[in-house]
C-alpha cells in the first residue's frame, strides 16, 4: 500500500482530498501547512522520519509553502516525488515548481479522475527513482568517484553547448584559451577540463597573473638557481617543472607583461624551460590552458598583447556563457549554494521564499555564478528563521527589482511636472514601504534615512 503525505490549509479540501485517496487504496498522512510536512519527513533524536511514497501539497499556505517545502525537501536529499495543487493557477508557479522537482502540477478544482491518474504517474516515477537511488548508494564512492563529479552546474543550452565541447577538447593536448566574463567559472572548466584528460592523475595548477608582481612571475613560471639574484639561498623548480605531465592554468593571462609573454611564447613552442640563472634548458610535458575576461584581439591592436601568442595560446577557443544567458540554472545554482553555505554555517534546513528567486530572476549579474554565490551566503549568515526572505537580500538588488517592470517586490514611480517635494518623498517612502512588505527599517536602510524620519514624513499633518 502507497503512502501519500497530503499537505492542505483549507481543511475542507484536505478532507476531501483525503477521502478521494483513501478511498482508491492508498495510505495518507495530513499536515496542515509546510512546516508541520517538513517535520513528517524529517528525523529528530526522538523519532525517526517517516517515509512516504509521494507528497501532494497545497501551493500557497501559511508558514511554508508549497514551493518552499519541496525545495526544503530537495535540500535535505529527499528524493520523493512532489505534486503541487493550488487554487490560483500562475504559470511562474508551475515554471519553477517543475525547476524544482515537482512531477505534476494540479489546477483546483480538479475532477477525482485527475488526480487519482496524476498520483498513479508520480509513484510510477518514484519507484523509478528509488531503484536508481538504490542502485547509486549500492556502489562504493571512492575519492576518485568524488572527483570525477561533473562541478558545472545547469542544464541550459548554453551550458550543455560548453559541456559539449568540455568532453571535445579534454582527450586532446591543444593549447585552449577560456574566455568569459569575471566569475562565470573559467578555472572551474578548466579543472573538468584536466579532469577527463589523460593527464587526471597528475598535478593540476593555477596561476593568477593578474595576482603575481610582475618582478616574480617569471621566477614562479621558470624557477631560478642558487644564487641567480639577491636572495637566492637555494633553487627553486618553476610552475611549469612543476606541473611536468599535467595541466598548467594560467588565469588573467591578459595581465601578463609584454616581455614575459616572448618567453611563455617560446616555451609553449619548444616545451622547454630554463630557470633563472641557469645556462641549461629542461624539456617539460604540460598543457596550457590560458583564461581571461579581456579581449585579446583588442588588447593585441593597442600594443598591449603579442599576436603571436594569442594565435598559439587559441588553438581552441572555449566561451564559458555568462549567468544572464542561461537564467534557466538559476534554480539548481541557487540550491547548490543553498546547501554549502548551510553546511558551512550549520544551517542545513532552510528554504527560500518564492517571491526571492523571483528577485534573484529579475537581477542582471554582472558579478555572475561568483556574485550568485556571494549573495546566498549572506542570505544564509544573515537568516534568523527557517527560510530566507527578501530581507536577507543585499538592498542594491531589492532596488532594482522595485523599479524592474513587473517587479517581484514593487514598481517604479512616476510623477507629474510640478509636484511638490514633500509629496514626492512622501511617494517616494509608500512605494518602498510597499517594496519591502512594509519593513520600515529596510525602507530606511534602502533610502539611506533614518527610520524615524519616515514616521514624521507619513504621520497625519496635526491641525
Amino acid at each position: 500500500m502507497a503512502t501519500i503525505l497530503l499537505v492542505d490549509d483549507d481543511l475542507q479540501a484536505l478532507e476531501s482530498t483525503r477521502k478521494i485517496l483513501e478511498f482508491a487504496g492508498y495510505q495518507v498522512t495530513v499536515a496542515m501547512d509546510g512546516q508541520q510536512a517538513l517535520e513528517a519527513v524529517r528525523p529528530t533524536p526522538s523519532k525517526d522520519a517517516a517515509r512516504f511514497d509521494l507528497v501532494v501539497t497545497d501551493v500557497r499556505m501559511p508558514k511554508l509553502g508549497g514551493l518552499e517545502f519541496l525545495r526544503a525537501l530537495s535540500l535535505c536529499g529527499e528524493n520523493l516525488p512532489v505534486i503541487l495543487m493550488t487554487a490560483f493557477g500562475r504559470i511562474e508557479d508551475a515554471v519553477w515548481a517543475m525547476k524544482l522537482g515537482a512531477v505534476d502540477f494540479l489546477t483546483k478544482p480538479f475532477k477525482r479522475q485527475t488526480l487519482l491518474t496524476s498520483v498513479e504517474a508520480a509513484l510510477k516515477r518514484g519507484q523509478s527513482l528509488k531503484f536508481a537511488g538504490s542502485m547509486s548508494s549500492a556502489r562504493l564512492l571512492t575519492e576518485k568517484d568524488s572527483e570525477n563529479r561533473d562541478p558545472i552546474l545547469g542544464r541550459s543550452r548554453a551550458i550543455q553547448i560548453l559541456k559539449d565541447l568540455i568532453e571535445r577538447v579534454a582527450p586532446t593536448h591543444v593549447t585552449l584559451l577560456l574566455t568569459g566574463e569575471s566569475g562565470t567559472g573559467k578555472e572551474l572548466v578548466a579543472r573538468r577540463i584536466h579532469q577527463l584528460s589523460s593527464r587526471a592523475d597528475r598535478k593540476f595548477i593555477a596561476l593568477n597573473c593578474a595576482a603575481v608582481p610582475e618582478h616574480l612571475m617569471e621566477s614562479e613560471l621558470f624557477g631560478f638557481e642558487k644564487g641567480a639574484f639577491t636572495g637566492a639561498t637555494g633553487a627553486k623548480e618553476g610552475l611549469f617543472e612543476a606541473a611536468h605531465q599535467g595541466t598548467l592554468l594560467l588565469d588573467e593571462i591578459g595581465d601578463m607583461p609584454l616581455p614575459l609573454q616572448a618567453k611563455l611564447l617560446r616555451v609553449l613552442q619548444e616545451n622547454e624551460v630554463r630557470r633563472i640563472g641557469s645556462t641549461q634548458t629542461k624539456k617539460v610535458d604540460v598543457r596550457v590552458v590560458a583564461a581571461t575576461h579581456k579581449d585579446l584581439k583588442a588588447e593585441v591592436a593597442a600594443g598591449r598583447f603579442r599576436q603571436d601568442l594569442l594565435y598559439r595560446l587559441e588553438v581552441v577557443g572555449v566561451h564559458v556563457p555568462p549567468l544572464r544567458e542561461r537564467m534557466e540554472d538559476l534554480s539548481e545554482l541557487v540550491a547548490h549554494f543553498l546547501r554549502h553555505a548551510g553546511m558551512r554555517h550549520g544551517k542545513t534546513a532552510l528554504a527560500i521564499k518564492t517571491e526571492v528567486l523571483e528577485v534573484l530572476a529579475s537581477h542582471t549579474w554582472p558579478g555572475n555564478v561568483r556574485e550568485l554565490g556571494n549573495v546566498i551566503e549572506r542570505a544564509v549568515v544573515l537568516s534568523r528563521e527557517d527560510s530566507i526572505g527578501i530581507e536577507e537580500l543585499p538592498p542594491h538588488l531589492i532596488v532594482q527589482a522595485a523599479g524592474h517592470p513587473g517587479g517581484a517586490v514593487g514598481s517604479s514611480i512616476s510623477v507629474p511636472l510640478g509636484t511638490s517635494l514633500k509629496d514626492v518623498e512622501e511617494l517616494l517612502i509608500r512605494k518602498t514601504l510597499e517594496a519591502t512588505s512594509g519593513d520600515k527599517n529596510m525602507t530606511a536602510k534602502l533610502l539611506g534615512i533614518n527610520s524615524r524620519t519616515i514616521y514624521r514624513k507619513l504621520e497625519p499633518t496635526r491641525k
